[in-house]
């Protein structure tokens, strides 16, 4: 915790952003604040949370570090990370902006904070395993912030691209996020549950659901507990939305149409309900886990267990 009188201390005592940064990662460190919403090292959060404050870029010169701040800029920064170590409260919900593959989003309390590994195959477009060329319709299913959608049309320039949710409050931070991109004529927004709001076919479905377990939901450092619980639990195993989708995913793809789902921690789950199915799971140089992908032609060879289980 960052007492009142520690917060009058620093505002006093701290002169320059050099300061500023080795006060701030010391203060994260004894608070202990976990780190998992995009970023792993203390001084890099300290860092985000201070240059939100000064309004630079990540790219600022190193000579700034021995400028001095203003009494007003100082006592924004001491907010900020009290905040941060009291609150629990996630660095890009203070900031109000995260960043997925490159690009910058408008986030709150209403949405996720942006950090599939997802990514990694999006920037990659999804190359060899798929061929966007392809590509024309595309479905992100719980698209929260739209984050997954809008990297998703950068991607697939050819591409449609629907970004659909059960949360109409996510959608209002989707569709912002739309108009923040310039990418209306490409993505759009649809309201509803799970596949109900998916018109038509896709060649390509991508989503990153619900899929926390109950074990884990009672686990989860603070931080976590600031995110939508609707984004987060799937059940007592994780996957009471995954089984949904199997069974109806097929419907909503084309002849060739692919499913990529991320389902993280709950993958063990997934290879206890269904072992005979051949799930694709795909290796991140990043960092991540439990993703995996299923054509139309695998989703219905094995309808019957996905329906049996």
């Amino acid at each position: 915790m960052i007492s009142e009188l520690e917060q009058q201390q620093a505002s006093q005592a701290l002169v320059t952003v050099r300061d500023c940064l080795r006060w701030g990662e010391s203060a994260l460190r004894r608070g202990e604040a976990f780190l998992g919403h995009g970023t792993d090292d203390y001084g890099d959060e300290a860092l985000n949370l201070l240059l939100h404050v000064l309004g630079l870029p990540w790219d600022s010169d190193p000579r700034l570090l021995d400028a001095r701040l203003l009494p007003l800029e100082l006592d924004a920064y001491v907010a900020l990370m009290t905040r941060r170590v009291n609150e629990r409260m996630p660095a890009a919900y203070l900031t109000g902006r995260a960043w997925f593959c490159g690009l910058e989003f408008r986030v709150d309390e209403r949405v996720l904070v942006p950090r599939s590994p997802l990514a990694e195959l999006i920037e990659q477009g999804f190359e060899p395993w798929i061929v966007p060329e392809q590509v024309h319709r595309v479905l992100d299913l719980c698209t929260g912030s739209g984050c997954i959608a809008i990297a998703l049309a950068a991607a697939l320039p050819h591409a449609q691209v629907d970004a659909s949710d059960i949360s109409e409050d996510a959608l209002a931070v989707c569709r912002e996020n739309i108009a923040l991109h310039g990418a209306e004529n490409q993505v759009r927004a649809l309201l509803g549950d799970g596949l109900a709001a998916a018109q038509g076919q896709y060649d390509l479905i991508v989503t990153n659901p619900p899929y926390v377990d109950a074990q884990d939901m009672a686990s989860l450092p603070d931080e976590y507990r600031h995110e939508p619980v609707l984004a987060l639990a799937s059940g007592a195993d994780g996957l009471d939305f995954t089984r949904r989708l199997l069974r109806e995913a097929p419907e909503y793809l084309s002849e060739q149409g692919v499913l990529i789902v991320e389902v993280g921690n709950s993958w063990e789950s997934m290879l206890r309900a269904w072992p005979e199915v051949p799930f694709f799971w795909f290796e991140f140089e990043r960092g991540g886990h439990g993703v995996f992908m299923l054509t139309r032609d695998q989703l219905l060879a094995h309808a019957e267990a996905f329906a049996a289980v």
